[in-house]
């Protein structure tokens, strides 16, 4: 097939029946606005679900085949809804619909690249920075289907990050676009292992493969490879507060299987569904909720890519597409809100999540004021699916993040790994022993040190401190090292910045621990403002702040120290980055 002539190919509906399937498509997003509830569509209630999930792997497990494919049948055979397994759009109208069927066709052609042309074998590490566009989730399915472990990463990468994650994982192939790839080659040659470069581009580059011209050559007949459950599936680098970003593994069925507690339960969809999830590419979450969680589900994944994150955009598009289902982070409805809701109707949008940070209570009652539907907060690491979260069905308790998923025992343990009793503070963790639960990671790849690091006696930490109150609610206090120590009392951030944004001056603020020559630290605020009040005087704005944090939480927790600052360093997918302002206060104090 010509090259042009494929690259339309790939951007349409290419199955026979097209027509009726349009047909029917329209007719399913019209009834779409159905009466919306808060009542579970996969379960009972929390105390069922939790007594009912029996989810074992077997021996041998691969997404790709054994969830994929049996969805691409049903299709076939008429006993699945006429929802498309991907729907993205972009802001200059273009649109990508695809089947299961036409995901299959697509994903095996390049399977067919990554091996019959270049040789990848199982095992195989391969490096893959894209944005949000159609072929990452090809990619995604390509490398499940060769067994090749994916390795993904974000756009903002810096050559140095490249650079060091070429060298850490030995991946042999890299596929990115003309962003990303004179980075890639300026440190190419210091990486041995890489020896394949894909290119996604309309035209040629020097060392490239064109990753559209390579698919249009090869055959759609491919057969998945067998896969053991425990087998590497994938790696993310995820970056802790001391030392380089560590290697996290996953096996096939830890998130291919695990994840089902995301899709069935927190997410509760079906395949009658469609879920937008805003998560970077680069991200874990990504995988969670636009990969592993929707499919086994059947459901859509949604993707509106967008330049950069913008409120009016993502309200409209809620508004003007049947999406039913939207998760993103608290970064995200902390802007949202501050939106006028008389502009917006949210017809066909039935169920609200986050993950990523703790929300706070104020934001959710203005969500809720905007559309009329509840945020359900949901907690879990790249090393884990859902630790714990807000199912429907269960009484909200704003600044909780709700019970332990499915799958996981979750408590609350002293350093030494024993159960500290309800309402005391400790760390969070997840029962490990006598069974470990499939669904958690495998290892940091390559450090057996640091992966030790995280267990003690019967428990994983997860490295957050936290406290189950006497109905069995989880409360978020802090990262391990976000916890303030000031004149003896022990101080969360969270709990501060709770107390900071239902204030109308601020948009959002971060609280980390400042030195102090009498109280050994303090606590300091990083504070964002509104518009309303970018223009008042400082220093008394400061004392109404701090006045104000004295009347809504213990007098003792107040911030000292306020800073004014026009954004907070954050992570790519909008974790407030507390690390890097507690380092430059301390930092500050050595000079």
């Amino acid at each position: 097939m010509h090259l042009i002539a494929f690259r339309k190919a790939i951007f349409k509906h290419t199955l026979k029946n097209a027509y009726n399937r349009e047909v029917l498509w329209r007719g399913q997003c019209l009834q779409m606005c159905r009466p919306k509830t808060s009542a579970p569509k996969n379960f009972g209630d929390y105390e069922n679900m939790r007594r009912t999930y029996n989810l074992k792997p077997s021996a041998q497990f691969n997404f790709a085949k054994d969830v994929l494919e049996q969805w691409e049948r049903k299709e076939k055979n008429g006993l699945k809804s006429s929802l498309p397994a991907l729907w993205w759009v972009n802001d200059i109208r273009e649109e990508v619909r695809w089947s299961f069927e036409e995901l299959g066709f697509h994903s095996r052609r390049l399977a067919n690249v990554l091996c019959q042309v270049y040789g990848l074998e199982k095992g195989d590490r391969v490096f893959l920075i894209l944005p949000q566009v159609p072929e990452w989730w090809l990619v995604n399915v390509a490398c499940l289907r060769t067994g090749t472990v994916l390795i993904p990463g974000t756009c903002q990468l810096t050559a140095r990050d490249i650079h060091h994650r070429l060298q850490a994982s030995g991946a042999k192939c890299v596929i990115t676009d003309e962003t990303v790839a004179p980075l890639l080659d300026s440190v190419a040659s210091e990486c041995p292992s890489l020896t394949i470069k894909l290119l996604r581009s309309h035209g040629a580059r020097h060392g490239w493969g064109n990753l559209t011209e390579l698919m249009g050559r090869v055959s759609d007949d491919h057969v998945c490879v067998d896969t053991k459950s425990e087998e590497p599936m994938t790696i993310f680098f995820t970056s802790g507060t001391t030392g380089s970003p560590k290697m996290t593994q996953h096996s096939h069925c830890s998130f291919g299987l695990g994840l089902t507690v995301n899709g069935r339960y927190w997410l509760d969809l079906t395949e009658r569904d469609i879920l937008w999830n805003t998560s970077d590419t680069g991200w874990a979450k990504s995988a969670w909720s636009s990969v592993f969680a929707p499919w086994i589900q059947g459901a859509c994944v949604f993707v509106h890519q967008m330049p950069r994150f913008d409120t009016t955009t993502v309200l409209k598009t809620l508004c003007s597409y049947p999406i039913t289902t939207f998760c993103t982070a608290p970064t995200a409805y902390r802007m949202l809100v501050q939106e006028d809701k008389s502009r917006f109707k949210f017809q066909a949008l039935e169920h609200c999540l986050c993950a990523g940070e703790p929300i706070n209570p104020e934001v959710m009652w203005k969500w809720k004021e905007l559309t009329g539907l509840d945020i359900y907060e949901g907690y879990g690491q790249t090393e884990t699916v859902l630790i714990a979260g807000t199912f429907k069905g269960m009484k909200i308790k704003p600044g909780s993040f709700g019970k332990a998923a499915p799958g996981y025992d979750v408590q609350v343990v002293d350093e030494d790994g024993f159960i500290v009793p309800q309402g005391q503070e400790g760390n969070l963790a997840i029962r490990v022993k006598p069974h470990r639960p499939f669904s958690l990671f495998t290892e940091y790849t390559g450090e057996p040190e640091r992966t030790a690091e995280c267990f003690r006696g019967d428990f994983y930490l997860t490295g957050d401190r936290g406290m189950m109150d006497d109905d069995g609610y989880l409360w978020f206090i802090g990262r391990a090292d976000d916890v303030i120590l000031s004149a003896g009392y022990r101080i969360g951030p969270f709990e501060v910045e709770n107390a900071l944004i239902e204030h109308p001056a601020v948009a959002e603020s971060a609280v980390v621990s400042s030195p102090d020559p009498v109280r050994g630290e303090v606590v300091k605020a990083f504070v964002v403002l509104t518009a309303d009040f970018k223009s008042r005087h400082h220093k008394e704005l400061i004392q109404e702040l701090q006045t104000h944090v004295k009347s809504v939480t213990a007098p003792y927790k107040y911030p000292r120290k306020i800073e004014f600052v026009d954004h907070l360093p954050k992570t790519v997918s909008g974790k407030i980055r507390r690390v890097e302002l507690r380092k430059k206060e301390w930092e500050q104090k050595m000079n």
